[in-house]
């Protein structure tokens, strides 16, 4: 059974840190990509960034380069957003996702993390 079970979310004020964590059971994991995204009520979901297999190459959305990080553990299956110098406009749920070869689009994981609640406040 392919899990992505999430965790590390929550409340944080403006410039604060969190970081979440995925971690992964079901699959390959150490052979996938695997990739964050965010959603907002009424909007669709916003890609973040992603992490190739091997964790050699990671891609970040332009507007969150120097604050968002991508890293992962395939010895703990698990992937980690680490996010710094957080603004209100960060708040959404976040989801982790894999895909045998994901780029920037939701439609191309195949499984996804539960999603997990971040507030920044002001």
């Amino acid at each position: 059974q392919v899990q992505l079970v999430q965790s590390g979310g929550g409340l944080v004020q403006t410039g604060g840190s969190l970081r979440l964590s995925c971690a992964a059971s079901g699959f390959a994991f150490s052979s996938y990509y695997m990739g964050w995204f965010r959603q907002t009520p009424g909007e669709e979901r916003e890609f973040v960034g992603r992490i190739s297999p091997r964790a050699n190459i990671t891609w970040t959305t332009n507007s969150l380069k120097g604050r968002f990080t991508i890293f992962r553990n395939n010895d703990k299956n698990t992937v980690y957003l680490q996010m710094n110098a957080l603004t209100p406009e960060d708040t959404a749920v976040y989801y982790c996702a894999a895909a045998v070869f994901g780029r920037e689009s939701a439609d191309e994981y195949d499984y996804w993390g539960q999603g997990t609640q971040v507030t920044v406040s002001s």
